[in-house]
């Protein structure tokens, strides 16, 4: 599998808390605007809007596609509102900057959040100038990993070779789908919780194991660097 890391020419990249650190805490930030809107949306006290909308992760995979599903809303809206978020704590990266300048062939961000999302935080991070493609929900049809049709998009539209390919993520079970259609899977793991979500929806810790995983790390920087040596 080393070798074949080595051979890899298309590096699908997840964004939060892969391309940046757990540390930095978006997601308490995304997941107070997530319980805002739900209870904005159905007038609900801010303890009862965070039930349903963990609810609507465990049963549809993201709290939009609940609300979408449920409620009907514009996903457009939701994604707008959930990302007007504070980046102030993440700051330029000038090790993953080289990493991912010296990978060779095609680099792709695929992401559940929003494409302007990403270009915002890959702007803070100093990598705004280092991807070929950037795959929002949006580009999907709004369907999140680790559902089918999100993959599906990314090797028929974007035309990823799964053959050689690595999928780099923080989150175990979106690496399954990748791991089935035959890309190198590469787990970045964390020991902080940051999502207070259902355990099986919960970021990887350092020793978690899954049969679905290649290779994991805690320092995606050192570890592009030693996947592209000879």
């Amino acid at each position: 599998m080393k070798q074949r890391l080595r051979q890899t020419r298309e590096w699908v990249f997840d964004l939060d808390n892969t391309l940046y650190p757990p540390e930095s805490d978006l997601f308490a930030q995304i997941d107070r605007r997530m319980t805002q809107f739900v209870a904005d949306l159905l007038g609900l006290a801010p303890a009862e809007a965070r039930k349903i909308q963990k609810a609507y992760y465990a049963e549809h995979g993201t709290t939009m596609s609940g609300l979408m599903q449920e409620h009907h809303i514009e996903p457009e809206s939701y994604l707008d509102f959930v990302h007007d978020i504070d980046l102030s704590p993440l700051r330029v990266d000038r090790a993953l900057q080289g990493a991912i300048a010296a990978l060779p062939g095609r680099k792709i961000v695929f992401t559940n959040g929003s494409r302007g999302h990403a270009h915002r935080v890959l702007a803070a991070r100093g990598l705004d100038e280092m991807f070929d493609e950037i795959i929002g929900i949006e580009d999907t049809g709004f369907v999140p990993k680790p559902q089918a049709p999100a993959y599906t998009h990314l090797l028929e539209t974007v035309k990823v070779d799964p053959a050689q390919a690595a999928f780099i993520e923080d989150m175990a079970r979106n690496l399954e789908p990748a791991h089935a259609l035959g890309f190198v899977t590469i787990l970045v793991h964390s020991n902080k919780d940051w999502s207070h979500e259902p355990e099986e929806a919960r970021p990887a810790g350092v020793n978690d194991d899954h049969d679905h995983v290649h290779f994991t790390t805690g320092d995606l920087a050192g570890f592009l660097v030693q996947a592209i040596k000879e």
